[in-house]
């Protein structure tokens, strides 16, 4: 039996022409346009600030040698503006510099906006100063977020005008995006949800910047909004566009999924990715964004809560920018199979027919006689050997094959040629000599010497505001003997430590919820000091009401009354070692902490904790190139626990050579 189904091309959605400029960017029921010509894309997310600007060539080079066409990037508030008023556009924050880049080789940007993004990146992306303005509410409709939000998606808009960087300036941003996710959280602000939504499309339509803007995973996202997909499986669970004048995007196709502390990575197949693309792609698909095509580096104190520092490092180009195989080459093959098809796909009328009980074709007929199929194999278990116009296919299960000419397959899904390949690391140079560590310890407050006394437990971000870390709590009373007692510390950050009239009495660890630290302690006769050390791995970074949430010590509890590992550092030299290829830090030996390379974060780390299979989720931890000097390198680490910084190697990382590219 089959299903016709022909596609009307429909009026355009309000963008373009009506603003004089000479390369409108607008969009049909079939897909995005430029001059009138319908586009089949495919993106690859590439973060600017996840990599350095000596990178971003590589970068995007290898993206488009891989069939991509755009390069998807958010724009991350809390790293343009951490203190208010307070902007910083230079080196990895360069983000026209990096747009420019991507222009000179020859792709097109979508821009995610936002302002709020997640990303796993710390507070979604929002500069924490917004939590003190009075009376806000974030992502509501609420006059003070509202009001600031408003100022700086028009200073990012009017910078990109201002260098010329959109389509219909004749640069290379064809898409922006307002929002992110948000219908994950509308419901819980009510009726304001949904007039927040409507107030931020009106905001972005109303920039006039001359190209189409998105929601992603916002199905009721207002015309001409375009509605996006977020996912794994876009080709099977989006509902697709909200209305018959929009096409259907998918914003992420997710090539991994993020990692936290105690957690092992995510490995998605390239076969999987492929044939989601494809099935995408045959339900009328006509972009498709990789995230990430290159996850990069949460340096410095980015990252979210308990993720850790390497993002997204299984993507098609790994941390450190190299090719990972078969899912690169892989992929390419997929992107040339499909363009092959590109006509019938966008001019071409559309219907599907049965295979059989988990089989089905979809079939592209163009005017001028042009065809093109998709053959799809839902069985997961079984090979199917189908007919489709009088030929005989084998399909293998899960799968789908590409025939550009409705005759011949160009690709399979499921058939990986593109040959695998190994990355590995060679040590370059050991920090084992005892003689080039300096060691460093920070003293142990107590009440009497801090700078800032309250009268109950502070809440840590507040009290940091995102400046570090780190809090010290401290009490001091008296005692009237020599006594063993009972230390209970719940906490809802994310590590405590304690000390106890200077002397470390241990630590404890949790994640989204309360946690104790039990912990027996001795008394004297006097005056007795009990100070913790509250840690944060990363602020939030998702959920309805934000601002609202809080973190550190709650509770401190010594018997039945209650109350209102040391940090080490060490620093040493070395000279960088000579090549080209990539290195990283093997921290195996230490234990929790942050690393500085000549004073720029390479991140944290949290070597202690371990996955089920009893192993770190990372050890290696990345060290661009661009920070090193040739010589005399300083390389320092706080360490909260017990580390040996003796058992730390540089290493280089390398990867096995394939013909294929």
């Amino acid at each position: 039996m089959l299903e016709f189904i022909t596609f009307i091309v429909l009026a355009t959605a309000g963008f373009g022409n009506s603003y004089g400029y000479s390369k409108p960017v607008t969009f049909d029921g079939r897909s995005l346009m430029i001059d009138g010509q319908h586009l089949l894309l495919f993106s690859g997310s590439i973060h600017y600030p996840r990599s350095t600007p000596q990178m971003w060539p590589s970068l995007i080079s290898k993206a488009k040698q891989g069939g991509i066409d755009v390069i998807q990037t958010y724009v991350f508030w809390n790293l343009h503006e951490p203190q208010q008023g307070q902007y910083d556009f230079s080196g990895s924050r360069d983000i026209v510099r990096f747009i420019r880049e991507v222009q000179a080789h020859g792709l097109y940007v979508c821009l995610r906006i936002g302002p709020f993004i997640e990303s796993e990146w710390t507070y979604g992306g929002l500069p924490f100063w917004l939590h003190d303005v009075p009376g806000i509410v974030f992502r509501s409709d609420n006059g003070p977020f509202k009001f600031h939000m408003q100022k700086w998606v028009r200073k990012v808009v009017n910078m990109m005008k201002s260098e010329k960087l959109y389509a219909s300036q004749e640069g290379p941003i064809i898409l922006s995006q307002i929002e992110n996710e948000y219908q994950r959280i509308e419901s819980a602000f009510n009726g304001k949800g949904s007039r927040y939504v409507q107030w931020a499309a009106g905001l972005a339509v109303g920039l006039q910047t001359g190209v189409p803007w998105i929601m992603c995973s916002q199905q009721d996202a207002p015309d001409p909004v375009i509605n996006t997909c977020n996912g794994f499986e876009c080709g099977v669970k989006f509902e697709g566009p909200n209305s018959p004048n929009k096409p259907s995007l998918w914003t992420e196709n997710w090539t991994s999924f993020v990692q936290r502390y105690g957690e092992e990575p995510f490995i998605r197949s390239a076969a999987d990715i492929a044939f989601h693309v494809a099935l995408f792609v045959a339900k009328n698909g006509t972009y498709v964004n990789y995230y990430m095509y290159h996850g990069g580096t949460n340096f410095g104190r980015t990252a979210a809560a308990n993720v850790i520092t390497s993002y997204y490092d299984q993507a098609p180009l790994d941390e450190y920018g190299l090719i990972r195989q078969p899912l690169w080459g892989h992929l390419k093959e997929l992107h040339a199979a499909i363009k092959l098809c590109k006509v019938p796909l966008l001019a071409g009328s559309y219907e599907t027919s049965s295979l059989g009980h988990l089989q089905i074709a979809y079939v592209f007929k163009g005017k001028s006689g042009k065809c093109a199929a998709f053959l799809v194999n839902n069985d997961n278990t079984s090979n199917a050997r189908v007919r489709f116009q009088n030929i005989s296919f084998e399909l293998p299960s899960m799968s789908i094959s590409i025939l550009p000419d409705c005759k011949n397959v160009a690709f399979n899904t499921a058939k990986v040629s593109t040959q695998y390949n190994t990355r590995s690391r060679t040590v370059k140079y050991k920090f084992d000599s005892m003689e080039r560590w300096e060691e460093f310890n920070e003293p142990i407050p107590i009440f009497s010497n801090t700078l800032l006394k309250a009268n109950a437990l502070l809440d840590h971000m507040s009290t940091t505001k995102d400046t570090s870390d780190y809090l010290w709590y401290t009490v001091s009373f008296q005692h009237e003997s020599d006594a063993e007692a009972e230390l209970s510390v719940v906490s809802n950050a994310h590590v405590v430590h304690a000390f106890v009239n200077g002397a470390y009495k241990g630590y404890a660890h949790g994640g989204k919820h309360n946690f104790a630290l039990e912990n027996p302690i001795e008394l004297k006769n006097g005056t007795n000091h009990i100070t913790l050390l509250s840690v944060m791995v990363g602020f939030p970074n998702s959920g309805a009401y934000l601002e609202r949430k809080t973190a550190g010590i709650r509770s401190v509890r010594i018997q039945n009354r209650y109350l209102n590992n040391y940090q080490w550092g060490y620093q040493t030299v070395f000279d960088a070692p000579g090549g080209n290829d990539p290195l990283a830090l093997n921290l195996g030996s230490m234990g929790k902490g942050e690393v500085w390379v000549n004073g720029k974060s390479i991140g944290r780390y949290w070597v202690s904790i371990h996955t089920p299979q009893q192993r770190p989720s990372q050890t290696w931890y990345n060290i661009p190139r661009s920070f090193l000097k040739p010589e005399e390198n300083q390389l320092v680490l706080v360490e909260e626990e017990y580390g040996d910084p003796l058992g730390i190697t540089l290493d280089s990382v390398s990867i096995t050579k394939d013909a294929k590219y």
